[in-house]
């Protein structure tokens, strides 16, 4: 899903610079065609910009990226262009238009397009984690591995500990509740001294008590104000 959600992000914002292009009087094949050129060069920009240790590093590097983009353009406009319009497969051809080889314009492109790439991937990775991310351990003496989505909650007794899972399967384990809770991270939820509960599939029934799937499950007093404001927010 990250993935799919990042080539997501790219249609769109290169659809959207391909849109700016257009208004500048550019063809729309002429308009992907550059707009292309502003995908891999903002990728480039925020994967640098981070590594870079001093200040004057990262103005450096950036002032690089900026002149390849505007290297690019003149080349596809001197170069493409121009041998296509005499080949006769375009009318005429396109000179550069001011704002492409204005540093200022570019610039605004190409860091809009790293930023809003960064907090995409970024809450795509919040959004997902837990979808993706897998817990491994001993049940009844033979390894098992469940997608963290796929647990619906943990429930402690005396001896042991289960694992119920949003299917209904039941695993056994002997690793204590606690340790269950900082395994599994933000994502569970504590509500009782017995039992650990996924957040995204519990839902509030009243003050003391919360259901995962169709199983009723008590909230203590000790987690009551905590349990009630993190699913009401979700709910």
């Amino acid at each position: 899903m990250r993935i799919l959600g990042k080539i997501a992000y790219w249609l769109v914002a290169l659809t959207l610079v391909s849109a700016i292009l257009v208004s500048l009087d550019y063809s729309l094949a002429q308009a992907v065609l550059i707009s292309l050129i502003f995908g891999p060069c903002a990728l480039l920009l925020e994967f640098l910009i981070p590594k870079a240790q001093k200040p004057m590093e990262k103005v450096y590097l950036s002032l690089a990226v900026l002149s390849a983009v505007i290297l690019l353009i003149l080349c596809l406009h001197t170069l493409v262009w121009s041998r296509i319009t005499a080949q006769g497969y375009l009318n005429q051809g396109k000179d550069v238009a001011p704002m492409l080889i204005n540093p200022i314009f570019l610039g605004l492109i190409l860091t809009a397009l790293s930023i809003g790439d960064y907090f995409w991937a970024k809450w795509l990775g919040k959004r997902f984690q837990a979808r993706e991310r897998t817990v491994t351990f001993f049940s009844e003496r033979r390894s098992v591995t469940l997608r963290l989505a796929d647990i619906a909650y943990v429930e402690s007794n005396d001896t042991e500990v289960r694992l119920v899972t949003a299917s209904g399967e039941t695993y056994r384990n002997k690793t204590g509740i606690g340790q269950w809770e900082n395994l599994l991270g933000e994502d569970f939820l504590r509500i009782h001294r017995s039992y650990l509960v996924n957040a995204a599939q519990a839902r509030l029934l009243s003050a003391d008590a919360v259901t995962v799937g169709e199983t009723e499950l008590p909230v203590s007093r000790k987690y009551k104000e905590t349990v009630q404001r993190i699913l009401s927010e979700r709910q």
